[in-house]
């Protein structure tokens, strides 16, 4: 666990003691400003499939978050199907972020912290990793830890919510070459 806690009143230091109160062993990386999930990843010299990136998500009954692989854009469709959610299922805006969760720097929002809602969903894609390293409240500070205590820490649903790319257009009969 982390030996020191830079501040106890915002970012890191604020997730750092929810999860040693939780009993999440994790490590504390501090890092160059980092302001996306990917400038993080290449940042702490990790894969970004290995970066887990956290997105606010507000819905009609309020707030709710996802947890996916830095390497992917969330599918609205699939996480509004995988949380039972409404039609209204949007990202948070910046501004709403900002004063939802003063605690944390916009762009650098934890998967787990106080005041925060627990993740509902976390892609499966961060499963089949020993490690996931996380933006850790503020946009100095990352956080590594096992994604099967994020797991039990928060019992989200799991599954895929992220955009697949489109296949190749297969050329019909008409689109072939005349022999």
């Amino acid at each position: 666990m982390a030996a020191s806690h830079p501040s106890t009143e915002h970012g890191v230091g604020v997730v750092t003691r929810f999860l040693e109160q939780a009993g999440i062993a994790f490590e504390v990386i501090e890092h160059q400003p980092a302001y996306s999930a990917l400038q993080e990843a290449e940042l702490v010299n990790v894969e970004p499939p290995h970066e887990g990136k956290t997105l606010l998500l507000h819905d009609s009954g309020g707030w709710r978050i996802a947890v996916l692989p830095a390497s992917h854009q969330l599918d609205l469709h699939r996480a509004r199907r995988l949380l039972g959610a409404t039609s209204h299922l949007r990202l948070a805006t910046e501004e709403e972020i900002a004063a939802a969760f003063p605690q944390f720097d916009v762009g650098a929002l934890p998967p787990v912290g106080p005041m925060l809602p627990l993740p509902e969903v976390v892609d499966v894609r961060l499963l089949y990793r020993s490690h996931v390293v996380c933006p850790g409240g503020d946009h100095r500070h990352a956080l590594r830890l096992d994604p099967r205590d994020l797991l039990r820490l928060a019992e989200p649903r799991v599954g895929d919510v992220c955009k697949h790319e489109e296949p190749p257009h297969r050329k019909g009969f008409a689109d072939l070459p005349k022999v």
